[in-house]
């Protein structure tokens, strides 16, 4: 569910279950990097419902992906629209450290510094 060829899960919750995952892969990030990706998580299901994942698709491009049950009629697909962008302007530099931590660590990538 979490890691297939195409994409791999580096965190989600759900609002259904009241569940937060990390994948244990990326337990080299700091804990403080950890923290703040499960506050961004679960604050963001409980906003808007559903279930939310930030994920690395096949190019190594951070993905910010949220769903629902078809039948909740809670879940709020424009909020959710809405919180995405606002994350990925308030978190950018976040989101681009650990898209470099992914590409070096698990794509191999070089970086010239």
């Amino acid at each position: 569910m979490f890691k297939d060829e195409n994409k791999c899960v580096l965190c989600g919750a759900s609002s259904y279950e009241k569940k937060y995952y990390f994948n244990k892969d990326f337990s080299r990030l700091p804990d403080q990097v950890k923290d703040t990706l499960q506050i961004i998580c679960v604050e963001f299901t409980e906003k808007c419902g559903g279930t939310f994942v930030i994920e690395f698709d096949e190019d190594g491009e951070l993905r910010l992906v949220t769903d629902a049950e078809e039948a909740d009629a809670m879940f709020d697909d424009i909020g959710a629209e809405l919180e995405i962008k606002n994350l990925r302007v308030t978190q950018r530099q976040l989101f681009e450290e650990i898209t470099l931590f992914y590409k070096v660590v698990f794509l191999g990538e070089k970086i010239d510094l």
